[in-house]
């Protein structure tokens, strides 16, 4: 693809409702995105999707979980619940986390970043499943105190 091409192509992109534009063909590569993240990602700016709300029980009152928490994703990306496709999850239901441990992966932009735990406790829920697409700050897991 010639620049003046890109360059044509940037702008139809900017005048457009699309969001996000991802174009691979061999070695040529070009990723376009209108998502604004906060400045709290520490990785590169990824593609935001509108993506399905995660299946998971309506929230309970405070009173009930009063001591439960959620590790919430840093960035846009597909989440990864393990290290690789055949390897077991980093964490399971009932699981023991201390601060500092990983709990998942997130890709984002073919760059992987560990997410870990920002506190001890045990995981309560999975809120994600293998492979979905998450939000800047969605919460992944509850964390509960023990």
């Amino acid at each position: 693809m010639e620049f003046n091409d890109i360059q044509k192509l940037m702008a139809e992109f900017e005048k457009s409702s699309t969001r996000e534009l991802k174009i691979d063909d061999n070695d040529f590569h070009l990723y376009l995105s209108k998502n604004e993240t906060s400045a709290a990602p520490v990785a590169p700016q990824a593609a935001a999707a509108p993506s399905a709300p995660a299946a998971s029980a309506p929230a309970e009152p405070a009173s009930s979980s009063a001591s439960a928490s959620s590790i919430k994703a840093p960035l846009v990306g597909t989440v990864y619940l393990q290290p690789k496709p055949n390897k077991p999850t980093f964490v399971k239901v009932g699981d023991k986390v201390q601060k500092g441990d990983v709990v998942c992966v997130i890709e984002a932009m073919k760059m992987l970043t560990e997410v870990k735990s920002d506190r001890d406790g045990v995981i309560k829920e999975i809120n994600v499943e293998n492979g979905d697409l998450v939000e800047f700050d969605q919460p992944l897991f509850t964390l509960t105190e023990g």
